[in-house]
């Protein structure tokens, strides 16, 4: 339980602290490719950026090994997909709201089952 409380409150303070110049995956002074810059230069994807990284955080400190290994698998997955939208903000847009979809229904398998 204490575990789940300092995930939380690390996830406050990532949220609290990111800005419009650096994604929170990556940092904007080192994006090379389309998609990273993309990111770096819009706003909305900068903020679905810190909200995709923040959950990701979370689960990575609640998922036992086995589905850790899974959520990073998934996740270098999901990067090679969008890396393939290059700069276009529309299918970037899509591409995290997807996979906010995703990480946000793993959060909401955790909370069913209450306090550890």
């Amino acid at each position: 339980m204490q575990q789940r409380y300092r995930a939380w409150g690390f996830a406050a303070a990532a949220m609290l602290g990111a800005s419009g110049a650096e994604a929170a995956s990556f940092p904007c002074e080192k994006a090379e490719t389309p998609d990273e810059k993309a990111i770096c230069g819009h706003l909305s994807l900068n903020d679905l950026d810190v909200e995709m990284a923040v959950r990701f955080e979370i689960l990575r400190g609640l998922l036992p090994m086995g589905g850790n290994a899974k959520l990073r698998d998934d996740q270098e997955a999901w990067l090679e997909e969008r890396r393939t939208c290059a700069a276009d903000v529309a299918c970037l847009t899509r591409a995290y709201e997807a996979r906010l979809k995703t990480l946000r229904g793993v959060f909401s398998e955790f909370a069913k089952q209450g306090p550890l």
